[in-house]
């Protein structure tokens, strides 16, 4: 077996029919996961029902990064269905804390935003595990601002769509600060929302708009609060009114 697709499209339809009327067993799901094809390893995340130990949860984990979309996407999708269980999250939290964050991180900026929401509305079920979410929200910040630094230093000579790309992980970071606001050190909290409130694209000032809606007695915050209230965009002022 191989992460790839069979050699032509009969090949792929023919099997992709086959594997969804055979009966798979377990163990074959978790093969599947470990060293199977494209069509077997996103049939085997969505098939997939339980987890036994640690090891299966890190094997899925391991299918969340740097493989095909359509394994990404239901990776993704398995991971947030089983982390509701406590049993399941037990086992992804006893993954390695380095490799579980950045995983989770490389995810919440996957080029395909359902991905990024899968993983994103998962993050609450890891909000007891005190280690694994400092060292994540650390991570977090340290992306930010690099991403911030990127932007503010873009040159429009690098072309369009290389600073879309890098507003588009922004956005989903800043979603993940909102997610973790009561988590989050109040100063890099501060500065994050300082170093974002004047960023050109109205969708990274939106989300900080929603970041801001979040109970807070900080004056910098209700300051800017008040200044997002009367944004040029109307999307950003919908937040706030």
């Amino acid at each position: 077996m191989n992460n790839d697709y069979y050699q032509t499209l009969d090949e792929n339809f023919n099997e992709a029919l086959n594997l969804i009327d055979k009966e798979l067993s377990h163990s074959e799901l978790i093969e599947f996961l470990k060293s199977g094809n494209i069509p077997q390893k996103q049939l085997a995340a969505l098939r997939l029902d339980k987890l036994e130990n640690p090891n299966e949860a890190e094997i899925l984990l391991n299918n969340l990064v740097g493989q095909d979309g359509k394994i990404r996407e239901a990776v993704s999708l398995k991971i947030k269905e089983l982390t509701s269980n406590e049993i399941y999250l037990s086992y992804f939290n006893s993954i390695n804390l380095d490799v579980l964050s950045d995983y989770f991180l490389a995810a919440i900026i996957d080029i395909n935003g359902n991905i990024c929401r899968n993983i994103l509305d998962c993050l609450v079920y890891f909000k007891e595990n005190k280690d694994f979410l400092n060292l994540f929200i650390q991570k977090l910040i340290n992306l930010i601002y690099d991403l911030i630094g990127k932007i503010d230093n873009f040159d429009v000579k690098d072309g369009k769509y290389r600073v879309n790309k890098e507003l588009f992980k922004l956005y989903w970071c800043l979603e993940a600060v909102n997610i973790l606001y009561d988590e989050f050190p109040v100063e890099e909290l501060r500065k994050i929302v300082i170093e974002s409130k004047d960023i050109e694209e109205y969708t990274i000032r939106e989300k900080v708009a929603k970041i801001l809606v979040n109970e807070t007695d900080d004056n910098e915050f209700i300051s800017i609060r008040e200044e997002l209230k009367s944004d040029t965009n109307y999307y950003v002022r919908r937040v706030l009114s």
